[in-house]
């Protein structure tokens, strides 16, 4: 799942309390050995993915007295992309936060309401209507719901996938993978980028290019102007980073490292933009395999065609922000809870 500068967070419908979080921006680990000894289990609810909308639902369901709620994440730390995502504008709009600690709410406040939350588990497929065939650091394990919240939410589309054509050198990424490198692996990413795309998440993935050292040489959307929703810091960086509308990322250069962009403006003009990093940007695509495998399909509001399976967050709506994304996994569980009471 992605988030960007006009993410929010917001307390979950209804008058869900969301508690505030002190200390560090530092998202908490997760204990892993939960009750994970035997190979089959039941619970009542399992959530797929730990992001805000999964632990949203999560917290919702626990509070509200839903039984074995349990969220498995296959990632070492929950939160989801927020945990990356170290510029303010997460939290309330009076007590903005950054990423990393709105994701450490969001872990704390469903810990606090007592679901289960389990990282470093992956979902293999399915093994029932309502039974997940997992892996984790115990080894196999099939766990049985009697419901099941889809919240695996979404990534951005990489060069391949844009059919990019080219040479394969490093230096290539997404907004995501360029969060990553710079906030948590410190990993150096060059000196001169390329941001391709021109909304929120391009400018928060300039943002990021700049934190890691790197001058943003140019933006490119193949859109008549920018779609941000034109925060201040977007302000600050329009004013810096030259904008190319109609324009569009038509050859990937270089041999071992990436030297340079071509590109082709609306009028046919062509040129080459000398860069060591291009970031490709938005273009969200939903991480749905789960969903495909059996089938499934989204009907309105975070209901699907299978009885008992509930969806909710960038899976449904792929490059929502954060705090669309955690109102949809409050009222997912809303949901759940009604399927639970009309199923004794």
């Amino acid at each position: 799942m992605t988030a960007d500068r006009r993410d929010h967070a917001m307390t979950a419908e209804g008058g869900d309390h969301v508690p505030s979080v002190e200390g560090r921006d530092h998202v908490p680990s997760v204990d892993r050995r939960e009750d994970t000894a035997t190979a089959d289990r039941q619970v009542d609810v399992l959530v797929v993915g730990a992001g805000p909308a999964g632990l949203a639902a999560a917290a919702r369901l626990a509070a509200a007295g839903a039984g074995r709620v349990e969220v498995l994440e296959r990632e070492q730390q929950a939160g989801g992309v927020p945990r990356h995502c170290v510029h303010r504008g997460f939290g309330t709009w009076t007590r903005p936060l950054t990423g990393p600690a709105y994701a450490r709410l969001l872990v704390e406040a469903a810990g606090r309401a007592g679901a289960v939350v389990r990282t470093g588990v992956t979902v293999l497929d399915w093994a029932g209507p309502l039974s997940l065939a997992t892996v984790g650091e115990r080894g196999p394990e099939t766990l049985t719901a009697r419901a099941v919240v889809l919240a695996t939410g979404a990534r951005e589309r990489p060069r391949a996938a844009r059919l990019v054509p080219g040479t394969r050198p490093a230096g290539v990424r997404t907004g995501g993978e360029l969060q990553q490198a710079v906030h948590r692996y410190r990993q150096p990413i060059g000196t001169r980028a390329v941001v391709v795309g021109a909304e929120d998440v391009s400018y928060a993935a300039a943002a990021t290019a700049r934190a890691g050292g790197a001058e943003v040489v140019a933006m490119v959307t193949d859109r008549p102007r920018a779609a941000s929703a034109g925060a201040a810091l977007d302000a600050r960086l329009r004013s810096r980073i030259p904008l190319l509308t109609r324009t569009t990322v038509t050859e990937i250069l270089g041999h071992g490292r990436l030297s340079g962009v071509r590109i082709r403006h609306e009028d046919g003009r062509t040129g080459v933009l000398a860069c060591d990093t291009v970031v490709f940007t938005g273009n969200f695509v939903a991480e749905d395999e789960l969903a495909r495998r059996a089938r499934i399909t989204f009907t309105r509001g975070p209901y699907t065609d299978r009885p008992g399976v509930f969806a909710a967050g960038g899976l449904r709506q792929p490059g929502q922000d954060t705090r669309t994304a955690t109102r949809e996994g409050a009222r997912a569980g809303r949901a759940v809870l009604e399927w639970l009471i009309s199923r004794p």
